[in-house]
Formats: structure tokens, sequence, C-alpha cells
């Protein structure tokens, strides 16, 4: 299991090197059935990149993409690293009320540990956020002295011929090779079918020191060295819920890092999730302030 961090400032100084790197594919989220012309910005790879440039850290993303994708024009201030091939990933969800289905018609290519910038190893903080299977799990042992999280929806996925998502059982992912590297897991009620989730978490909660099983507008459930608590969710007018468990992952990671306290991080993970379901695309992700000006506002809202 990697080690604890250090409570202090999340920042680690020049030489390249990121104070928090975030693994995974830079996703268009087509806005349209009809016309893939039309989308935004997404994925944990771009959610996850702009919180953690919002609080101030020095930011990376490793990635792949086409060439013609310029990121570094839609992540402005992340440092970027793309892995080139013919294809971007494209995710394309339809909601019915509070239920998602969701289409990937094309992915962009495997992220492996030969292509990550020799530098980007020695990052402190990591959050590894598959968006489909993209994330070799011989990436997690790259990052011995960081404080690392897996996002688990990129593994629990599954891709049909008609580009479909379909769940992917949670004892069909072999988890242990990915979380015997990191301390924390990210998962949602969304990713996991409600009759394997008790039984999943139990599991999890055996190998990482925490494991935050977030439920949307039911908040989060965090287990931290076995000790359960519930943090409900920050008042919010929703609009769209894309991207919020991303930001919930980055946030918790950095504000851990800062505090060394689990149930402060929830609280302050929870907050930043809600900015992100009032708005559409990563231009709803909050910067510090905000999040603290609502944090102030909420004082009962605790990890409990």
């Amino acid at each position: 299991m990697a080690r604890r961090p250090a409570s202090g400032p999340a920042r680690s100084g020049g030489n390249g090197i990121p104070d928090f790197l975030v693994i995974g594919h830079a996703v268009q989220d087509l806005l349209s059935e009809d016309n893939p012309a039309e989308w935004r910005l997404g994925g944990a790879a771009a959610y996850a990149a702009v919180l953690a440039r919002n609080l101030g850290l020095r930011t990376a993303v490793f990635t792949a993409a086409r060439p013609e994708l310029d990121l570094s024009a839609l992540l402005p201030g992340v440092d970027i690293a793309i892995v080139p091939g013919e294809k971007t990933t494209q995710i394309r969800n339809v909601y019915e009320g509070e239920r998602r289905t969701q289409y990937i018609p094309q992915r962009a290519r495997r992220l492996t540990a030969d292509r990550l910038p020799p530098p980007w190893r020695k990052a402190p903080l990591v959050l590894l956020g598959p968006v489909a299977g993209e994330v070799d799990g011989a990436l997690a042992q790259c990052f011995p002295a960081a404080y690392a999280g897996v996002g688990a929806q990129g593994w629990l996925r599954a891709i049909g011929r008609d580009g479909r998502v379909r769940p992917v059982l949670p004892e069909a992912w072999p988890a242990e090779g990915v979380l015997s590297h990191a301390s924390a897991l990210f998962v949602s009620d969304e990713d996991i079918p409600p009759k394997a989730a008790q039984a999943a978490l139990q599991k999890w909660c055996g190998l990482v020191e925490t494991v935050a099983f977030t439920r949307g507008y039911n908040g989060a459930d965090i287990c931290h060295r076995g000790d359960w608590r519930h943090i409900e969710a920050f008042p919010a007018q929703a609009m769209d819920p894309t991207g919020a468990g991303d930001v919930f992952a980055a946030a918790f990671l950095i504000s851990y890092r800062e505090t060394g306290d689990p149930w402060q991080a929830a609280r302050f993970a929870c907050c930043a999730a809600s900015f992100v379901v009032e708005d559409e695309g990563i231009s709803a992700v909050p910067d510090r302030s905000r999040i603290e000006q609502r944090l102030q506002r909420y004082p009962d809202i605790i990890a409990a």
C-alpha cells in the first residue's frame, strides 16, 4: 500500500515535476447524436486537472488523443503529455431522469508506462482516472513515493459492438494489481450493480487506506482504515452531474495531503463536487475561494 501523504502545502517545486498528475483519456463529450462536431471537453483528465489547477497546484495530464485536439488551448496552465493516435475518445451520455446510458463510439490509444515523462514519476499526488480501461495497470507501480488515487469507473466498463457501455461486475476486475500501489479508491453507485456493492466495497476496503463511495445527490460514504462515515451532498442547483466524481476525487487527494484529515478532505471534496453539477462542462469547476465560501455557509455538513 502506498505511503500516507505528509501534511502541508501540496507543492513539489520545479524541475518539471508536477504537484498533481492525472492519467486518463481526454474525452470529447458529444452533445448531439447526429453531429460529432458538437462536443465539449470531459473525462477525469479534464475535470480533475482543472480542479487541481484552480487550487493552485502545478498540474499535468498524461493522455492520448488525435494531434488535432489542442489540449494546451483547452486546458491552459496545465502541462500535457499526449500519446498521439488516429482517434480521440468520445462519449455520449443519454439521460432519462437520473438514469444515464453511455455510448463510446471510439477510443484513443492505451496509456502505458514507457510513454510517461520520466520526471512525472516523482509527482507527489497522482490520480489514475481511466474512462474506458485505457490505463495500463502497470502505471500504478510508477509512483512509489506518491499519494495515489484510483478512479474505478474506467475499469468497470465494457463496450459492446454498438458502442454502448455495460457494467463489468466488480469480481471480474483484478483490482489487486492496481490497488496494491494506491492509497485511495473512488467509485460511484453508477459503477456497481446494487446487489454487488456491499461485497465489493468490503473487499476494496481491505486493499486501500480509503474508499470513497459517491452516491450523487445522496452524498458519499467514506471508509478510512475500516471506519465508515457518511457525508451529505451540499445543496446545489443541479443541472448536469458529469464530472462531479472526478472533481470529488481530485479534491479529496489534494485536501487530504494538505490536512492529513480524511473527514475534512471528504467534506472539501463533496463541496467542490457540488459546483460541478450546477453547470455544464469544465467551466463549472470551482476555485478555492468559492469552495471555502460554501464550506463556511454550511458548517453542519460533516462526515459523521
